[in-house]
């Protein structure tokens, strides 16, 4: 979210306006690299180099790798080096030096180590255990584990949270019953400002109460799945449950994005945002994972699931306790951007007007 200038509404609100989606990434990334390395990532700071190049980087081999299902002509181009195949290359190239300079990092900080049992991150953990052997879990396996983590985490729930505050933007009801469940669960007053405190109020007891926000961004992951298309490839011959046979080496394409709008899995109500139907007696009811695929299904089913709604859930408690949000243009319908995660075309422009002031 950026602010850029503090105006005043007709209405005497004082408004900040916000581009949300900047902002989500930047903080999702950020989490991640604390999970990987428990460094932070000062890419928050405008004027951090690492971050705005990593992050560059990584949206423009997004995008470079998403144009290559539509693309006939990505193998000559790859062979060449030209257009979106040559900036992929170069967006690689970034992310590598940037990830690269991570282990040597890390490798040299835990050298200094007496103990290294008290560094708990990710890479600190695959570092202790590849001295045992060195040849397989090279510095080229550390990579391909830090940005699997990276990957799943950076863009899916930054979109996801820029979704759901366009949601509530359409639907101000909704955003208030979730902040009158926030203030319940809480015992928070409207007028509350030690943004710290209430932060630290929200402990695992309070994210499990959370019913109507859990299902409000159930609701939002349903019609707008961070990852709208996937795919799988057969190992095997197969057979799927409607007879329609597979063979080995085939790619099987679901598309999140149309089973959660269709009437025939969804009902008549498919495209509305309707977080009660989530709910039995206020209490979330999670459907079965091979209907609600946003988080995949079955053995491969997504491992930070948990984790991702916990994520949301605390942020999205912190920004609405203190602000409610409106669309900087009611009119305006936001649309897409074609890339392996689903991301809101031209950022997301908002509002925010401190509850405070109301």
């Amino acid at each position: 979210m950026g602010p850029t200038r503090s105006s005043s509404s007709s209405r005497g609100e004082i408004c900040l306006p916000l581009q949300v989606d900047f902002t989500t990434e930047k903080f999702e990334i950020r989490s991640q690299k604390r999970k990987v390395t428990t460094e932070e990532l000062k890419c928050l700071d405008e004027f951090s180099k690492e971050g705005e190049e990593f992050m560059e980087g990584f949206d423009e081999g997004n995008v470079s790798t998403s144009l290559r299902f539509i693309d006939p002509l990505w193998k000559l181009k790859r062979f060449l080096n030209i257009g979106s195949q040559a900036r992929l290359k170069k967006s690689i190239d970034t992310i590598d030096k940037f990830v690269y300079r991570l282990i040597t990092t890390k490798r040299k900080e835990l050298a200094k180590e007496q103990n290294t049992a008290v560094r708990d991150d990710i890479l600190s953990r695959f570092l202790v255990e590849s001295e045992k052997d060195p040849e397989k879990m090279n510095d080229k396996y550390l990579r391909d584990i830090i940005l699997s983590f990276m990957i799943a985490g950076k863009d899916t729930t930054a979109a996801s949270l820029s979704w759901f505050l366009y949601m509530l933007c359409k639907n101000p009801l909704v955003q208030e019953k979730i902040v009158q469940e926030i203030r319940d669960v809480t015992s928070s007053h409207e007028r509350t400002t030690d943004v710290t405190g209430f932060v630290e109020s929200i402990d695992e007891e309070a994210l499990d109460q959370m019913q109507y926000l859990h299902a409000a961004l159930s609701e939002t992951l349903r019609l707008y799945p961070a990852v709208p298309v996937d795919t799988r490839c057969a190992e095997n011959d197969d057979v799927l449950p409607d007879g329609y046979r597979v063979k080995r080496g085939d790619n099987v394409y679901y598309i999140s994005y149309a089973m959660g709008r269709m009437s025939y899995i969804w009902g008549q109500d498919a495209e509305e945002f309707k977080p009660e139907r989530w709910l039995k007696d206020g209490v979330f009811q999670p459907e079965s994972p091979f209907k609600f695929i946003s988080f995949h299904a079955g053995p491969r089913i997504c491992l930070g699931k948990d984790f991702a709604y916990r994520q949301m859930k605390i942020v999205s408690m912190a920004l609405l306790h203190f602000f409610r949000f409106k669309m900087a243009d009611e009119k305006r319908n936001v649309s897409y951007k074609r890339m392996l995660t689903l991301h809101i075309e031209g950022g997301l422009h908002l509002h925010a007007i401190p509850r405070t002031s109301t």
